[in-house]
């Protein structure tokens, strides 16, 4: 299994920034996606879920009607559209994957090296 993320940088408050994952290495189109974010000294956050079939998407309150998850399973790749972005969306985003259940959200067991994310006010 291998995820790639990208797509992060600087943004000031209120911009936008779309983050890419590219998976590899299983059937990426049978599996949930999960992204979670980590800022330092803070706790692992789950942001947003997909579900393999894509019909189900989960949200953490904190982004919810800002960000939107969303796949490609022809180009195995996921991806973070993030809008209005606030000074606490700052962190490191992982995009991950549960290998052990096709249908998990939430949970997971291999993730990316992460992208920054960094929001200025």
């Amino acid at each position: 299994v291998q995820l790639v993320e990208s797509g992060g940088g600087l943004v000031q408050a209120g911009g936008s920034l779309r983050l890419s994952c590219t998976a590899s290495g299983f059937s990426f189109d049978k599996y949930a996606m999960t992204w979670f974010r980590q800022a330092p000294g803070k706790e692992r956050e789950a942001v947003s879920c997909i579900s393999r079939d894509d019909e189900t998407t989960l949200y953490a309150d904190s982004v919810k009607g800002r960000f939107t998850i969303s796949r490609g399973d022809a180009k195995g790749t996921l991806y973070l559209q993030m809008n209005n972005l606030k000074p606490e969306d700052t962190a490191v985003y992982y995009c991950a994957v549960d290998s052990l259940r096709t249908s998990s959200c939430w949970r997971y067991d291999y993730w990316g090296q992460g992208t920054q994310v960094t929001v200025s006010s």
